[in-house]
């Protein structure tokens, strides 16, 4: 099993920034591939980033290519979401995600319970 808990969420003003952090526990975090996805009200859970778990594969949706950062520390098991340029559009709940193997797949097996972040206009 792994476990995985986020954190760095917040209220923040149109144009700010926030820094998201998933540590997770339990089976080897390095050999998996990381995600963030997030949800906002009434819509459904949407992909943000990915990457494997060295790191030399990354993936950005559209909606957030030039403003968000993804990145990874294996040897704190720590994923982290750098959030900049923040757009009220980018109001949600961010949760972290894992895959059970180093690749991205577009499969994910493991999730967090989310990190709210709130953009103000």
């Amino acid at each position: 099993q792994v476990q995985l808990v986020e954190s760095g969420g917040g209220l923040v003003q149109g144009g700010g920034s926030l820094r998201l952090s998933c540590a997770a526990s339990g089976r080897t975090f390095s050999r998996f591939a990381m995600g963030w996805f997030r949800q906002a009200p009434g819509k459904e859970r949407e992909f943000v980033a990915a990457i494997s778990y060295s790191g030399g594969s990354i993936r950005y949706a559209d909606s957030v290519k030039g403003r968000f950062t993804i990145s990874r520390d294996n040897a704190k098991n720590t994923v982290y979401l750098q959030m900049n340029s923040l757009k009220p559009e980018d109001t949600a709940v961010y949760y972290c995600a894992a895959n059970k193997v180093p690749i991205i797949t577009g499969q994910w097996y493991y999730w967090g319970q989310g990190t709210q972040v709130t953009v103000s206009s």
